[in-house]
C-alpha cells in the first residue's frame, strides 16, 4: 500500500489549509484512514480518522470544531480541512491507513492498527 499526501504549507494563524491523501495498492483490507501529526521533539499524535464502516469520524479534542475529515472509501482518499489554524498546529502531518496490520510502524487505537503511512507534509502556522 502506498499513500501520497499533499496540501501542506505556510499559513497565518486563523487561516485554513486542506490536506489530501490518496492510497493505492492493496487497499481492499482498509478499515479506516486518518491523519496524524508530529511536531519537532514530540511524539506522533492522532489528529482525526474516519472509518469506512458507517463513515464515523473521530478527532482529538484540540482540533474539534476546527478540523473536518472526509473521505471516499471507493477511491481510497481522505481529506482534512483545517480551519482557524493555530501556531500549535504546526507539525508534519501524516496520512495513514488501517488495514491488515502489515507495515513497520504501528499506531494503535482500540480496534484499529494504522500501519501504512505516507510521507509527511509540513504545516506551518505563523503567529
Amino acid at each position: 500500500v502506498q499513500l501520497q499526501a499533499y496540501g501542506g504549507g505556510l499559513v497565518q494563524a486563523g487561516g485554513s489549509l486542506r490536506l489530501s491523501c490518496a492510497a493505492s495498492g492493496r487497499t481492499f483490507s482498509s478499515y479506516a484512514m486518518g491523519w496524524f501529526r508530529q511536531a519537532p521533539g514530540k511524539e506522533r499524535e492522532f489528529v482525526a480518522y474516519i472509518t469506512w464502516s458507517g463513515g464515523s469520524t473521530y478527532y482529538r479534542n484540540s482540533v474539534k470544531g476546527r478540523f473536518t475529515i472526509s473521505g471516499d472509501n471507493a477511491k481510497n482518499t481522505v481529506h482534512l480541512q483545517m480551519n482557524s489554524l493555530k501556531p500549535e498546529d504546526t507539525a508534519t502531518y501524516f496520512c495513514a491507513l488501517a488495514g491488515d496490520g502489515s507495515g513497520t510502524y504501528h499506531y494503535r487505537i482500540p480496534g484499529l492498527d494504522f500501519s501504512y503511512w505516507g510521507r509527511g507534509t509540513l504545516v506551518t502556522v505563523s503567529s
